[in-house]
C-alpha cells in the first residue's frame, strides 16, 4: 500500500507540473504571513525570523515534508526588506528555492498603511528516479539518473494595513517560467495544453485582532489560494490571544481538514507554536494526521513590539 500512496504522490507531482506546480503549504500561515505576501515585511518595526517545519500525513512514507526559514522587517520608515528559504520534499521530488523581496510602504492616510512589494530569485525542481520500483521498466518517463533544473521566479505582493487589521494579495509565479524535466523527445510529443509553464498563483491573505478586554483577543484570519484550473481553495481561522504570551486556535480547509494550533510567547522575543492537521479524506485510514512546528525571533527591545 505504501508503494501505491508513493506513487499516487509522484505522480499528483508530476500532472501538476503540467499545469502548476502547487506551493508549500503551511497551516500556521497567519504566523509566518511574509511567506505568502512579501508586501507584509515593514509591516511591524523590527527584524525577525520564522521558520515552519511541517511533516504531511504522518505514518505514510515518503510524504510530503516541507521546511521554510525566512528573516523580514523594517529598514527604515517606507521600505521593508526580507527573504525566504525553502525546501518542499514528497518522496523522490523535491522543490527548493531562495528569494529576497523590496517593499514600500506608503501611508494613505492616518492609521492606514498600503505596501507594494516585489520579490525574486530562484526555484530548484528535482526527481531522483535510482532506486524507482516501477512495473515498466522501458516507461521512458521513469528512466534515467538525476534531474534537476533551475528557473527564476518572482512574486508581486500589496498589503493595506492598520495596527488592527491587514488584508492583502499576492502573486507568486509571476514570470511563469518554463520548467521541463522530461527528456527532449517525450517532451516534443506533449501537446500546447501539456507545457510545463509554472502558472501564477493569486493568493488573499487577511486577518484582524479584536481586544475584547485587557487579558483576551481574538483573530480571525483568512488565505485564499487559487490557481487554473484548480478549484480555489480558503481557509479560515480563529486564534484566542491571552495575554499577548499563549495562543491556541482552530483552522478550517474547504476541502474538510481541520487543525489546532496552539504557541507561547517567552519574553516577548522567542515564540514557538505547533498545529495539527486531521485529515478528512481517504488517507485518514493511513495516516494520523499533519504536525508543524513554527520558531520566531524577534530582533528588537520588547517596548517595540507588538
Amino acid at each position: 500500500m505504501m508503494k501505491k500512496i508513493t506513487l499516487l504522490a509522484l505522480t499528483c507531482f508530476l500532472s501538476v507540473v503540467i499545469h502548476a506546480q502547487q506551493l508549500p503549504q503551511i497551516t500556521q500561515y497567519m504566523m509566518n504571513s511574509y511567506v505568502v505576501n512579501p508586501a507584509t515585511a515593514g509591516m511591524n518595526d523590527y527584524y525577525q525570523v520564522r521558520t515552519s517545519i511541517r511533516n504531511q500525513w504522518a505514518g505514510i512514507a515518503d510524504a510530503p515534508s516541507t521546511t521554510v526559514l525566512s528573516i523580514y522587517g523594517k529598514q527604515n520608515a517606507n521600505v521593508g526588506l526580507g527573504g525566504v528559504v525553502f525546501n518542499d520534499q514528497v518522496g523522490p521530488t523535491s522543490r527548493s528555492g531562495i528569494s529576497a523581496s523590496y517593499a514600500y510602504h506608503f501611508t494613505i492616510k492616518k492609521d492606514l498603511n498600503l505596501a507594494l512589494a516585489l520579490s525574486g530569485g530562484f526555484t530548484q525542481f528535482k526527481i531522483d528516479k535510482n532506486g524507482w520500483n516501477v512495473n515498466n521498466t522501458n516507461d521512458p518517463l521513469t528512466q534515467g539518473d538525476i534531474i534537476v533544473q533551475s528557473v527564476p521566479d518572482a512574486t508581486f505582493g500589496l498589503n493595506l494595513y492598520t495596527d488592527k487589521w491587514y488584508l492583502g494579495l499576492s502573486i507568486p509565479q509571476l514570470l511563469t517560467s518554463n520548467l521541463n524535466l522530461l527528456d527532449n523527445d517525450f517532451a516534443d510529443k506533449l501537446t500546447s495544453d501539456q507545457t510545463g509553464n509554472l502558472s501564477r498563483h493569486i493568493f488573499v491573505l487577511g486577518a484582524y485582532t479584536h481586544e475584547l478586554n485587557k487579558n483576551w483577543k481574538i483573530e480571525p484570519s483568512v488565505l485564499l489560494k487559487s490557481v487554473e484550473p484548480m478549484p480555489a481553495q480558503m481557509d479560515i481561522g480563529l486564534k484566542a490571544i491571552y495575554d499577548d504570551k499563549l495562543w491556541f486556535g482552530t483552522d478550517y480547509r474547504t476541502n474538510g481538514d481541520i487543525a489546532a494550533l496552539v504557541g507561547y510567547s517567552i519574553q516577548d522575543r522567542y515564540m514557538i507554536g505547533y498545529s495539527y492537521d486531521i485529515l478528512n479524506s481517504d488517507l485518514s485510514d493511513y495516516s494520523n494526521g499533519s504536525h508543524e512546528f513554527m520558531l520566531a525571533v524577534k530582533f528588537a527591545p520588547p517596548s517595540k513590539t507588538r
